[in-house]
């Protein structure tokens, strides 16, 4: 199948799931969801959606377990939505993308708050200081003349 067309569909997939999950999915266990993705497979049966879930590990567990419990009704509008002759199996897998950004993020800030050494500005080489790169182009200048 033409990848453009793979990519037509995901993205309706992608639509559909977060659109349902958002506003007709009224379970209480599926909360802080955001869809991130969705992989369609090139024959369209299989479609997995990566979810991102905001909270502690049990939080994510809980609302991960309740999408996949919903995942019928999230098929049910997906096929109303698509004009193909199967539905895509929807899947929901976690997504740990977002999680791990910022856990990054995280690590980073308190690398630069405990008094990091700063990294050598463009131009400089690690262990000169400014003033020695300004004098070695007067040097190289009076040798030029």
């Amino acid at each position: 199948m033409k990848p453009y067309r793979l990519a037509r569909v995901a993205e309706a997939v992608r639509e559909v799931a977060s659109e349902t999950i958002l506003y007709e999915l009224h379970d209480p266990r599926v909360k802080m969801v955001t869809v991130t993705r969705a992989e369609v497979s090139g024959d369209l049966q299989h479609a997995k959606i990566y979810v991102s879930i905001m909270g502690n590990e049990g939080e994510q567990k809980l609302s991960l377990r309740g999408l996949r419990h919903a995942a019928g009704f999230v098929q049910s509008k997906l096929a109303k939505r698509l004009q193909t002759r199967f539905t895509p199996i929807v899947t929901f897998v976690l997504d740990k993308g977002v999680k791990h950004s910022i856990e990054i993020t995280r690590l980073i800030n308190e690398a630069l708050a405990q008094g990091a050494p700063p990294p050598p500005a463009d131009g400089e080489e690690a262990g000169h200081a400014p003033d020695d790169a300004e004098g070695s182009a007067e040097d190289d200048a009076e040798n030029e003349g």
